[in-house]
């Protein structure tokens, strides 16, 4: 009889799903983290001497430090997350590990809660959720001048990145009657423009000076780092809101915790942080910010679709097929 193949040792990082861990433990040898506590940079180092394939999650470091440790047999890291900047890239290329990610499936989610903040921080809504709960305030009731906040409708929203995210919000937007404008590494196809009614702007500058929402839809790399710097963040008006549904790291937080002390900015929507998951104490304690814990991808749906997508990457491997959602071209 022919021998069966063995089975690939996948080592998970985090907590997933249920019914993702089950269909994972049936396909590979899979080991999972139950206690769903991060991995120190120790166990980071002692998965990847021992995995065949490594599932890490966005907050996992897979930095040099730990590829330059791996075993021989580690070929695959099949990361539980549309974005990658956790993964020293360059490293796992030189060491021929194919690196995949899971893109698409957060999509609608993350579009839906930059929505979300789109509304909430104009119209103060969670000012007014918290000063209902709040014992030591009583309401009056109905005022014509009390929790004024300012409308969303025929404003000018400008999109920092218009990948998949990007246009999903734009989307969204013009059926809130935002005019939609937008900044990308490159222009759009005419098509879509016209689909989304969206105005195109070279220069960031120039679109920063004229909009009155921004929303951050673009992936943290080198070359986005402190994309809205503090000479970029000064550019806004003092009416001007910012929402960030992408990476912390993209925003200079000092500089824009500093002007919404200052009402230089009116308020930030932000689900994501510089240092997560440690979060600048000046814009938790600003009234004119709505801050989220990460969780525009967080639903039950979404999280089975990333899974899903990881096992899909991780068994075309085995199969020694090239996974569909390599981030590097195939190496097998």
């Amino acid at each position: 009889m022919p021998s069966t193949p063995k089975k690939p040792v996948v080592i998970v990082t985090r907590k997933l799903p249920d019914v993702v861990e089950t269909r994972m433990r049936e396909l590979f040898e899979t080991r999972l983290n139950e206690s769903d506590n991060p991995m120190t940079q120790a166990e980071l180092v002692q998965a990847a001497k021992v995995a065949d394939v490594l599932v890490p999650t966005v907050t996992d470091r897979i930095d040099r430090a730990v590829l330059t440790q791996a075993g021989p047999q580690l070929r695959l890291i099949a990361n539980f997350g549309t974005g990658v900047d956790n993964v020293d890239l360059d490293t796992a290329r030189n060491r021929g590990i194919l690196v995949t990610n899971t893109p698409g499936v957060l999509t609608e989610d993350t579009a839906d809660m930059t929505m979300a903040l789109i509304l909430a921080v104009p119209r103060r809504i969670t000012e007014g959720a918290a000063y209902l709960r709040n014992p030591s305030t009583k309401w009056s009731g109905w005022s014509p001048t009390w929790m004024l906040g300012h409308r969303i409708y025929g404003k000018r929203l400008g999109i920092i990145g218009m990948g998949r995210i990007g246009q999903a919000v734009a989307r969204r937007a013009r059926a809130f009657g935002l005019q939609i404008h937008y900044h990308n590494r490159r222009r759009v196809s005419e098509a879509l423009e016209a689909d989304l009614e969206a105005t195109y702007w070279e220069s960031l500058d120039q679109m920063l000076t004229r909009v009155d929402i921004v929303s951050v839809n673009c992936p943290h790399t080198p070359a986005t780092y402190h994309l809205l710097s503090a000479r970029r963040l000064k550019l806004l008006k003092p009416t001007a809101y910012v929402v960030n549904t992408s990476r912390g790291e993209v925003i200079d937080e000092n500089e824009l915790a500093r002007l919404l002390e200052s009402g230089s900015i009116s308020g930030a929507g932000l689900d994501v942080f510089e240092h997560e998951p440690s979060v600048n104490p000046r814009l938790l304690a600003s009234e004119r910010v709505v801050a989220l814990p990460h969780m525009s991808s967080a639903t039950i749906e979404g999280r089975i679709d990333m899974g899903e997508k990881v096992i899909i990457n991780i068994k075309a491997f085995a199969d020694g097929h090239a996974p569909p959602d390599r981030v590097h071209p195939a190496m097998l």
